[in-house]
């Protein structure tokens, strides 16, 4: 038995996570900011070319996703990047940067969405960005801090609602019919820079799957369950990207897009004499749910880092009764407030994209050398050995001109 002194068993969060409820997870998050906050910002990039730009984009993250699918079967923790990395390097400063990094891409991603919220928000009545940036910071840091069952499931049913929208817009599309082989110019190098421009925006709509290794101690059979989850929550994700951005170029001028603060609402008016005011609603609700994932994505990452003896343990507590990381949480509500307040929706979106392709970087390159280190977990998924290579250069290539675009 243990004496008084003895410190008490850290509590632990709750494994309440099933398969379909991740890839909702994974889908609301990706889903979330690319449609609702930067359709717009892809096409005033890419122009006509924009369905390009989100399958480039698509296949940049697959092969990261697909590092980050084994890595997660071989350690299925909390701050997941920031332990692999140390699994990796053996170096707790690489681990500690890595683990940051991906807070601030959460906490950054999240401004975004609050910059998005206002947009639509806006359009439906007058008030300071400011108390709209306020009451988002309130709800969601108060649903995160309620429970991981309780967000997950608002998550997923957000995501069957913001879905739905979408596929109706492309069924629209695909029934009034699109204009595309008369306005799609000759494809030169002004276009292709266009593209490449387009992609690294358009892969900002792609984070996701990487938040969804950051919940694994509260999945139900993570080895198993993460794999799969995310792998098809981003397939789900590309297909639907691909097809609404052909509507969107066949159906609204590029520059209307791109000067647009609701271009989902003005995509939806352009198909339908019907009222459309009810996209702005479901564009709220995506843009929120987008950002309460991002926000369990950081208080987890702050939770795992602290729990791994990297930061304070302040952050690795959790509260008896609701099993969820408060303090952290808190701190991570407060970054996405000033982020929302200081910086503008494409800045952001460059910012987070830049963040996390350092990080997607540093995985797959330590994807390779756990590889050489660690025998493979039987029974789990294993990527290709060609794809931790090719995710290394191509995270590595878009971080510099993702780079080059925010400073130039």
């Amino acid at each position: 038995m243990p004496g008084p002194s003895a410190d008490p068993a850290p509590i632990a969060l709750r494994r309440s996570v099933t398969g379909p409820l991740l890839v909702l997870y994974g889908v609301g998050t990706m889903i979330g900011a690319g449609v609702y906050a930067l359709i717009g910002e892809v096409a005033a990039a890419a122009g006509m070319f924009a369905p390009l730009s989100f399958v480039q984009a698509s296949l940049i993250a697959a092969l990261t996703a697909t590092s980050f699918a084994e890595l997660a079967a071989r350690y299925p923790q909390s701050a997941g990047e920031a332990a692999y990395v140390s699994a990796a390097f053996a170096d707790r400063r690489i681990a500690l940067l890595v683990g940051l990094l991906i807070i601030a891409s959460g906490i950054v991603s999240s401004g975004v969405m609050f910059r998005g919220f206002a947009g639509y928000a806006g359009g439906l009545a007058s008030f300071e960005p400011w108390h709209a940036y306020l009451g988002l910071a309130l709800l969601i840091g108060g649903l995160a801090s309620w429970g991981i069952g309780q967000s997950v499931f608002a998550i997923a049913a957000i995501t069957i609602v913001e879905v739905g929208a979408i596929l109706f817009v492309i069924a629209l599309g695909a029934v009034r019919g699109l204009d595309l082989p008369d306005a799609v110019p000759a494809f030169g190098p002004a276009g292709a820079a266009g593209v490449v421009a387009g992609a690294v925006l358009a892969f900002y709509a792609f984070i996701g799957f990487e938040d969804m290794v950051n919940i694994a101690e509260e999945v139900k059979r993570p080895r198993r369950t993460l794999p799969a989850a995310i792998l098809l929550a981003l397939l789900l994700t590309a297909l639907i990207y691909i097809a609404l951005a052909v509507v969107a170029i066949g159906s609204v001028s590029v520059s209307e897009l791109g000067a647009s603060t609701e271009p989902m609402t003005l995509i939806l008016s352009r198909l339908t004499d019907a009222p459309s005011g009810w996209m702005s609603y479901v564009a709220m609700l995506a843009v929120l749910n987008g950002a309460l994932v991002q926000v369990v994505m950081a208080s987890r990452v702050l939770f795992g880092l602290s729990r791994q003896r990297l930061i304070a343990p302040w952050f690795g507590r959790v509260h008896p009764r609701t099993r969820t990381p408060i303090a952290a949480t808190l701190l991570v509500i407060a970054g996405v407030f000033a982020a929302a307040m200081l910086l503008p929706l494409a800045t952001l979106a460059q910012f987070t994209a830049m963040f996390l392709l350092i990080v997607f970087a540093l995985v797959n390159v330590a994807l390779i050398r756990v590889r050489r280190t660690d025998a493979e977990p039987p029974g789990h998924f294993t990527a290709p050995r060609i794809v931790p290579y090719l995710g290394a250069a191509t995270a590595a290539l878009f971080a510099l001109t993702s780079g080059y675009q925010i400073v130039s």
